[in-house]
């Protein structure tokens, strides 16, 4: 089954919630929403000021055309003092996207192994095929972002 709405691992959010305490999930559904506050596709997180959201956001955007409006959106969001973190997929580096915006970033965070995504809330039949990036745009970041490695669980390692 293709689909754009895979969710985020749950372990792997908290992991990342603890550091960054996200009020708001800015491209999710209510059937895989990480946040209790979130834009759904009908509220088109595209078309809503981040800003007013607070200032921790989580974004995990589909993975279609359309992401490199989505880190756009977040890059400047963080220009007016939001923090924006968002998982992307870690093969987009040769983009416009990727040299325009991600490294203006404040931090990526390279992921060692394949993440578990899940599909209506269950574990799809095989892994990620790509690997993901965890890219994150804290409040006036202008870059060149530093780079540590995590885990499959969101923790540092080394």
């Amino acid at each position: 089954m293709i689909s754009i709405e895979w969710e985020t691992p749950q372990d792997f959010f908290d992991e990342l919630n603890k550091e960054f305490c996200f009020v708001y999930d800015v491209a999710a559904s209510s059937q895989n929403s990480k946040c209790e506050r979130f834009f759904s596709k009908e509220k088109d997180g595209l078309k809503q000021r981040w800003y007013r959201c607070g200032s921790s956001i989580w974004l995990n955007p589909p993975y279609d055309k359309s992401i490199g409006l989505w880190i756009k959106k977040a890059y400047k969001s963080s220009q007016v003092g939001c923090t924006i973190v968002c998982l992307i997929q870690g093969r987009s580096t040769d983009t416009k996207m990727w040299h325009d915006y991600v490294m203006k970033a404040s931090e990526i965070r390279f992921i060692r192994g394949r993440l578990q995504f899940l599909l209506n809330g269950k574990q799809g039949e095989n892994g990620c095929n790509i690997s993901s990036v965890v890219v994150i745009f804290r409040p006036y970041c202008k870059g060149p972002p530093t780079t540590c490695s995590i885990n499959t669980k969101g923790e540092r390692i080394g």
